[in-house]
This record gives structure tokens, sequence and C-alpha cells, in this order.
């Protein structure tokens, strides 16, 4: 059964937030690592589990590169149920979000989705997430790695009116790759209706779907949200069509890095502001103007004026990948920037990275030096993404 939560009063409040944020009893102990509802699916497959975000999750199958070049060419099934998926409920729930998101969540058309930010107080990135209205409610999922710290903030945030619902028995499946309309279509008709940031009701024998097209490969594609008790039954029924493999983390992270997708915890936190992440995209219009979301003041001065730092795409020299940590120098060996991912890039051939750099040096085709472990790389800032998307948009042709 999911879990909800009225923002009332104090002491009822922050026990259920207590138990959200899954505290252990003892102060200094490790929460328990949590198993997927698809746990013996992946291994029964050769799925290679590693702890990740509070799970124990598939890391690879056959192994990255390949299932990498599968899911640009067919369809990759991923199991990203470690999320969090909240749904909120109440009068003006869109107004209460507003307080702490930056993006226009009262425009939201009925089925339409958004990519926003979780705010702190200085303007710093909580977490990235999706928001999306369905019918009366709000839906939204956040990082699984963040999502008790997220339902902590919101709480606090929220009026007493509104209703935050974990949905902790939801799984949720993303299939990405330019074959996942054709597979998905056979199991569940209509969802080609669908375009990017589109998403609707659908049934799959007697079980409810939520189905958006999206997803963080930079390939078309769509997450499924469906019971937990459904999981193991559908994704069978998925990966019986011949475009359908399932994909491990590995994958999932070079796929994202190649599309230039952030990932939190890495190219996102605290101390980072959406203006220098370069996400100017998530700070609507009208919000701006009006300047009433956390760090707002600080954030229109860094659009207008630009920020110390900013996030970039780099094609590494030669053939050695430059990883997260590595440092930015400038001529004097002094850091000015740092690395915040990077791996080899399976459909370009060729090391990739997404660093943080002063604005000077964030002009597309200056070539920057990089060190890591006392090895000097060279490296030129280029556009991302790195590999185009390949997102079926509204109006696109079929």
């Amino acid at each position: 059964m999911s879990e909800a939560v009225h923002n009332g009063a104090s002491d009822d409040t922050h026990a259920r937030g207590q138990h959200f944020r899954n505290d252990p009893e003892e102060e200094g102990a490790e929460p328990a690592i949590q198993q997927l509802p698809l746990d013996a699916w992946h291994r029964a497959r050769g799925g290679r589990m590693v702890a990740f975000a509070g799970y124990e999750m598939p890391v690879q199958y056959e192994g990255i590169m390949a299932e990498h070049l599968w899911c640009r060419e067919h369809a990759g099934l991923f199991d990203v149920s470690h999320m969090g998926q909240l749904v909120f409920t109440g009068e003006e729930a869109d107004t209460a979000l507003e307080a702490v998101l930056p993006g226009d969540v009262k425009g939201l058309a009925d089925g339409r989705m958004r990519y926003s930010l979780l705010l702190g107080e200085g303007g710093g990135i909580l977490d990235d997430l999706m928001v999306t209205r369905r019918g009366e409610e709000l839906y939204m999922v956040v990082n699984g790695a963040t999502k008790y710290d997220d339902i902590g903030h919101l709480l606090d945030a929220l009026p007493d009116s509104v209703t935050m619902n974990l949905q902790d028995e939801q799984a949720l499946l993303a299939l990405q790759g330019p074959k996942a309309v054709d597979a998905l279509s056979r199991l569940v008709p209509g969802v080609a209706g669908l375009v990017f940031m589109t998403a609707g009701a659908f049934e799959w024998n007697g079980a409810p779907l939520w189905i958006s097209r999206s997803g963080y490969t930079g390939e078309d594609g769509f997450e499924i949200s469906l019971p937990a008790e459904h999981a193991v039954a559908f994704a069978d029924a998925l990966a019986a069509e011949s475009e359908v493999k399932p994909i491990g983390l590995g994958a999932r992270d070079s796929l994202r890095l190649e599309a230039g997708l952030p990932l939190y915890g890495h190219d996102l936190d605290p101390e980072t502001t959406p203006v220098m992440a370069d996400l100017g995209f998530a700070l609507a219009k009208r919000r701006r103007g009006a300047k009433d979301f956390p760090g707002a003041e600080r954030i229109v001065m860094e659009r207008e004026q630009g920020p110390i730092a900013k996030r970039v795409g780099l094609l590494v020299e030669g053939r050695q990948p430059v990883r997260e940590g590595a440092g930015v120098i400038d001529e004097d060996g002094s850091e000015v920037g740092k690395v915040t991912s990077g791996g080899f890039a399976p459909t370009l051939g060729a090391p990739i990275a997404m660093a943080y750099v002063p604005l000077a040096l964030a002009v597309p085709g200056t070539r920057v030096t990089l060190a890591q472990r006392g090895k000097v790389h060279h490296a030129t800032v280029t556009p991302m993404p790195f590999v185009p998307h390949r997102y079926v948009r509204a109006g696109a042709p079929k």
C-alpha cells in the first residue's frame, strides 16, 4: 500500500518524515540495502548485481559495450524502480510545488510532463525530476539516491491542504531505443500515439499502466509505472519481443553521457545552480519574471551576467577516458575546473566527459588541459549532446 502524508500536525509529520527517510534505529548505522521487485528476474538473466542508491541493481548482463549498442539500435529494458514515484493531491497542489520548483507547474496540461529542479534557498539544485499532470493530481519522479531527502524537504514546504503519496508498491521500467515503440505497441496498443514528454493511462492483462514517452538515454522510448506484483510478468512479455534485451546501469550511464544528460550527485549538486548546469530551459519565463522560487535573485542575475562556472562537454584526445574528479588546469598547473562525468563513448568510439569550467573556457572549440592521477590529457570543449537525441516530438513525421 502506498504511503500518504498530510503536511499537518508537526509531531506526526516529523515522525512520518523519519519513516520516509528510512533512518536506522541506531545512529550511524547503514540503512539496509533494498531489493527491486525484479531482483530474481535480473539474477536469472545473468545480471551482475551491485549496490546503487540503496538498492541491489544490475550493472550489466552480457557487457556494457554490447548493451549500449543494442539500445542505440534496437530496444533496451531498464529497471528504474529505485526511483521515487510521488503523487500530490489537494487544493492548489500545483501552486504549492511552484514554491520549490522554478518551472511552470500551473500551466501543465493533462498528460503533459516537464523536467524541473528542486531548489534550495540559495538556488542550488537539491534534485532534478519529472512532474506530470495526471487528471486531478500531479505525478513526480525523483532520483532514487535522494528520494527520502526530497520527501523531507517537500514535507516542510507543502501546506496542510496538500497530500503527498509515495507509491512504494509501484515498479518503474524504461524501454529505450528506436525499436521500443514497435515492441511496446504489440503489448499495449495505442502507445504510439504518445509523443515526447506526454503520458497516459493504459492497461495490460488487467494491470493498470501509466506510460510516458520519455527516458534518459537520448533515444525514443517509454517509462512504464505499474503495480510491483505485475512487474515480472510484464518484463517477461517485453523481453520476449525480438527487439528487446535487458540493460544494466553501466550502459544506462554511458548512454546518458553521450546524450549530454547530467546525473544528480555527479554533475548536479546543492552547490550548483541551474545556470551553472546549463539547465536554463527548466526556468519558466513567467517564474523568472516573478522571481518567486528559491534562489531566484541569484539565478536571474547569473542568467544576465553569466555564472562563475558552467557545465560543458569535452571531446578527449586519445583513447584513454578521463573520469570524474579529474582537474581542469591552467597554464600554471592550477586547478580551475573539475570533470564530473567521463568515460568511453561506444557510439563515437572515443572518450568524452562533462566538466565545470570558468565561463571564459566554456566556448565551443576551446582546448583545455586535464590532470588525472599525475597524467595530463587534452580535450576540446564541444556542444552537447555528443550523440543527437532521437525523441519523437509533436508534429514530427512518423
